[in-house]
């Protein structure tokens, strides 16, 4: 029985950044503490009723950083009061631009977040922009606060998400120019995908090459095995599948999860609730309720139309697409958020299966090998 829920938190709609393929749609919203507390108390409520021992919160925005660290600071005690309260336990994870990093982050990022944060680049950077300004400048600013980050102790993980002159520099030059010369030993690749408005940048994003983009995949993961497994590079997804098929314990991406209703939920600084950040920033049509409007967390997922849906796809995948997949318990259909924003319609597979059958086929090959290889290095150790 599962007893963990995850809750994608957007404190603020404001960015700092104007990135050209981004899903959001922006606001000036941010989130008070007294609606984070109504907010929080409702959450722990709905855990304590269906006997979720635990709470994951993932700070995110727009740009989490433009509220100030005292911000959180006191959204940390309030949230530690009121877990406590019910006995439950709440952990922290902060996504970040890292733009409006300074030192006095330091305190609560250490505090808060274990020392840790997540942020994204993508090499080469096409989109990420400031406002006004050109990807250089934005690749400028977030090197010298991500150094400072680690400087103090930070440690910072990295996504990137490939657009087409990624696939044209190749995996070698991508793998090289994140660990070499950037000295990230974490991080992940996502794949890309059209949420929200349509843009020119998100057309030029390489969804339909999904051929060129599997080779991508492949031979990353074959430059991660080789120069970066044994040396503590972690690069998800694949470090992930690595522990999955050798029988060890592996947090996958949610993309792949059993059915993503039943363990994540995404609250905006306005109080909507969705299924996750792209679905609450972009898509009103799917929003379950507004948390602020409801006398409980329960009552809103239980009669939201649009959740319902969610629960429906995997059956509706099996039937349709999925179930002779070797992968089906694996995959189970892929990611609903890259499947609308390409089919239009929950009820279609991931545009990215034969991408993601590709890696699992590779990944669960380089798990046999690597085990072969223990097996023998321990017969000529006895």
């Amino acid at each position: 029985m599962k007893s963990h829920l995850s809750l994608i938190l957007l404190s603020t709609l404001q960015c700092n950044a104007d990135c050209e393929y981004c899903f959001e749609s922006k606001t000036t919203d941010r989130l008070t503490l007294d609606r984070l507390g109504e907010l929080i108390r409702k959450v722990l409520d709905y855990m304590v009723e269906k006997s979720l021992a635990t709470l994951t919160i993932y700070w995110q925005g727009g740009e989490a950083m433009l509220l100030p660290p005292s911000w959180y600071e006191q959204a940390n005690d309030l949230i530690r009061r009121e877990a406590e309260a019910r006995d439950k336990q709440v952990f922290h994870s902060l996504q970040s631009n890292m733009l409006a990093y300074n030192t006095r982050w330091n305190k609560v990022i250490a505090e808060m977040f274990g020392n840790s944060v997540g942020t994204s680049l993508d090499y080469p950077n096409l989109h990420r922009k400031l406002l006004g300004q050109g990807p250089e400048s934005y690749n400028e600013i977030w090197g010298r606060r991500v150094r400072e980050a680690r400087a103090a102790g930070i440690a910072v993980q990295v996504i990137a998400v490939p657009n087409r002159a990624t696939l044209e520099i190749g995996a070698e030059r991508f793998y090289t120019h994140f660990v070499d010369e950037l000295g990230v030993t974490e991080f992940q690749v996502n794949t890309p995908f059209p949420g929200g408005e349509a843009t020119a940048a998100k057309q030029e994003l390489p969804v339909a090459e999904v051929e060129k983009l599997s080779r991508f995949y492949m031979e990353l993961a074959e430059v991660w095995l080789e120069r970066g497994y044994h040396h503590g590079v972690r690069l998800g997804p694949f470090d992930a599948l690595l522990q999955h098929f050798s029988h060890e314990p592996a947090t996958l991406p949610c993309i792949w999860g059993d059915n993503c209703a039943n363990a994540l939920v995404s609250i905006d600084a306005r109080g909507y609730v969705a299924q996750c950040d792209c679905w609450v920033t972009s898509y009103p049509d799917y929003h379950y309720g507004n948390i602020f409007e409801c006398s409980s967390l329960a009552e809103l997922l239980k009669t939201s139309p649009a959740r319902q849906q969610f629960n429906e796809r995997p059956i509706h995948l099996i039937q349709r697409d999925c179930l002779n997949c070797d992968y089906l318990a694996l995959c189970h259909g892929g990611c609903p958020v890259r499947t609308y924003t390409v089919h239009g319609s929950l009820f279609e597979k991931d545009p990215y299966c034969e991408l993601y059958k590709a890696l699992f086929g590779q990944m669960e090959r380089a798990a046999r090998e690597l085990a072969r290889a223990r097996v023998a290095a321990r017969a000529m150790a006895a």
